[in-house]
């Protein structure tokens, strides 16, 4: 039998994703394409109506595509709305997604509590050969219940990979080659090791003295996590790589009070300062959630001001989805849709400049970064530096996963295009 994995949403779900084939070839099936699959695994996101709405149409295509195979929905949709399968034949919760092969010949809905998920169990999946990057789950769950958020009902309570598993995985990558990695998680700020009380600052201070890959990248921090010891251990570490991702939200005190979140915009403020003095060319991303219920326009303008002042890197913008099973889902003062559509617009473009501002500091100076293989537009490869900007090669397969020097020249329209000057 052979089967093939659609995933979405964010990077946790990648790593699950990796465990899923694993357990599949374990059973006894191998990998193949959509169209000959016989077992189509959808891993899907839950945490907008438009995560939703491509999973219902992914799933609606696939008769049309390949219409004998069996289609297994899980993830963070098949925990939270198991009755919604759009036509899957299964349907798995996040424990039992782990468990697949006990599943295959089943039909039905299999979703135990959101409480009883366990941490998968320990092994590391072979890289993608057409990845550069590795994202590696060592935290799990979250416990914070912000407004808007289905997470914590998808995810269950904070859960970490104990220290060991961590250490050893890292060594696997690096001896398998692997040159970048992403520790990622729900809230990977909360990782703490049970038994000897590593948490995840303690976690980052181990990177530079045990083996692993040259390139350590965080996945999204939590504001309230960040401080002057996560900013020295960030500054001093020679394989952490200086980029840092913040959901930020909103910028108006009275909408982050609405959405749960235990900061201000002026606490925010602080703590990017902090960062910008500490470390050297850091690249610092955002989430922001556009039109939220009861954000009027003094509250989104207050967060236009917030951005438009802090010297970030990059947004990534949401309109707000309203998630059955959250306390916004029936807050009063919804947002009309054209009211949202217009402040995503406007925050895009903030985006765009941002991006660009950026980017154009960097022109004349050198990096390091790992190639990918993909060919854009035509005849170029692109890898990322440590502050995560996107520089354009000519393609080259030579260099392809390896950790290259080069000088970024010049900018052509959205391309930060440079050449290669040294490698180790």
């Amino acid at each position: 039998m052979k089967f093939f994995v659609h995933t979405t949403g964010c990077k946790a779900n990648q790593w699950d994703s990796h465990v899923i084939m694993n357990r599949l070839q374990e059973a006894g099936l191998s990998p193949d394409s959509l169209a000959e699959a016989d077992v189509i695994v959808v891993n899907a996101c839950a945490l907008t109506e438009g995560a939703e709405r491509d999973t219902r149409r992914f799933i609606g295509g696939l008769r049309e595509k390949n219409g004998t195979a069996r289609i297994i929905l899980t993830g963070c949709h098949g925990q939270i709305y198991p009755e919604n399968s759009f036509g899957a034949d299964t349907v798995l919760g996040q424990g039992e997604k782990f468990k697949i092969g006990e599943y295959l010949y089943k039909k039905g809905r299999f979703v135990a509590e959101a409480t009883a998920i366990p941490m998968d169990a320990f092994g590391v999946p072979e890289p993608r050969a057409d990845k550069t990057r590795f994202f590696f789950k060592i935290q799990d769950g979250c416990d914070h219940f912000c407004s808007y958020c289905v997470v914590p009902s998808a995810r269950g309570k904070p859960r970490s990979r104990p220290l060991p598993e961590v250490m050893e995985a890292l060594k696997i990558l690096r001896k398998r080659g692997v040159k970048e990695v992403v520790l990622t998680g729900i809230e990977v700020s909360s990782y703490l090791d049970q038994t000897t009380g590593t948490d995840f600052k303690g976690l980052l201070r181990l990177i530079d003295e045990i083996e692993t890959p040259p390139r350590i990248r965080l996945s999204s921090v939590d504001p309230l996590y960040l401080d002057d010891e996560f900013a020295e251990i960030l500054a001093g570490s020679a394989k952490i790589a200086k980029s840092l991702h913040i959901p930020l939200q909103s910028g108006s005190d009275k909408v982050l009070r609405e959405m749960g979140r235990n900061y201000t915009a002026g606490y925010i403020r602080t703590v990017v300062e902090l960062l910008l003095a500490a470390v050297d060319g850091i690249g610092i991303g955002m989430d922001v959630i556009a039109g939220f219920p009861g954000e009027g326009e003094q509250e989104f303008a207050d967060t236009v001001r917030l951005i438009e002042t802090l010297d970030v890197y990059y947004l990534h913008v949401f309109p707000f989805s309203a998630r059955l099973g959250t306390r916004a889902f029936a807050m009063e003062c919804k947002v009309p849709t054209e009211v949202k559509k217009r402040r995503v617009s406007v925050l895009k473009k903030l985006d765009a400049a941002k991006r660009r501002r950026f980017c154009l500091r960097f022109i004349g100076s050198e990096a390091w970064i790992i190639p990918e293989g993909k060919i854009y537009k035509g005849n170029f490869m692109r890898g990322y530096t440590d502050n995560y900007l996107p520089v354009y090669l000519r393609w080259n397969k030579n260099i392809e996963n390896s950790l290259i020097r080069v000088k970024i020249r010049e900018i052509q329209g959205d391309m930060l295009i440079g050449e290669v000057v040294g490698n180790p």
